[in-house]
């Protein structure tokens, strides 16, 4: 279901309601990942991101983890609607979690300390356009996703659970199957608000 990029990002949207399905193969998406996190350029090339791919069990494991972590905190009275959130997540083919290496904001702050306080920011937008990137590449493959933040509530076990580095900090959480159903109508804030276009060179007197 390839098409041009500009159709590719028209295309992308947050999907809610997916299934355990995929139109590609567990070694297509992988291949994903690893294009995107080979070619997506990140901020004084720190190559900070880390994606780690769940799928299977490993992905139902992790929204488990969010549900009972939730669970704690959640008032009893409210949690049904939370449960139903969360089990629709689940309900997808696989999530893929997005990191961000601290050891590397470290260096960069050490290397460059003019900038020290600028490098959590770049680390930010480094993991921003990994998300966008492989957001629209699944979009393309006939994959729905959406964007979720249940960090830093669930990070420590996360990291337990698949062993991951202690530097690498959890961004965000992106679940992703077939769509079972489509998006509501998106609506536009006037392009004129948002974009400033200066194509001629005035010099006042």
């Amino acid at each position: 279901m390839e098409r041009t990029y500009k159709e590719a990002v028209e295309r992308r949207r947050s999907y809610y309601a997916i299934d355990k399905r995929s139109p590609i193969s567990d070694a297509e998406i992988e291949a994903l990942v690893r294009l995107t996190v080979t070619h997506v350029p990140s901020a004084f090339n720190s190559q900070s991101t880390g994606v780690v791919l769940l799928l299977g069990a490993h992905h139902t494991k992790l929204w488990s983890i969010v549900k009972e972590t939730l669970r704690k905190i959640v008032p009893a009275a409210a949690f049904e609607n939370t449960e139903k959130k969360i089990n629709a997540f689940d309900a997808g083919y696989g999530t893929l979690l997005y990191f961000e290496d601290q050891r590397e904001v470290k260096t960069l702050q050490e290397q460059f300390p003019l900038y020290a306080e600028q490098f959590p920011f770049y680390s930010e937008h480094t993991s921003a356009m990994h998300q966008i990137t492989l957001w629209t590449l699944l979009e393309d493959a006939g994959l729905g996703a959406s964007l979720q933040h249940y960090n830093p509530l669930i990070d420590e076990e996360v990291r337990q659970t698949w062993h991951l580095p202690e530097d690498w900090k959890l961004i965000a959480q992106m679940p992703f199957g077939v769509p079972v159903q489509e998006p509501g109508t998106k609506t536009f804030k006037p392009l004129d608000n948002r974009i400033r276009v200066f194509n001629e060179l005035r010099i006042e007197n």
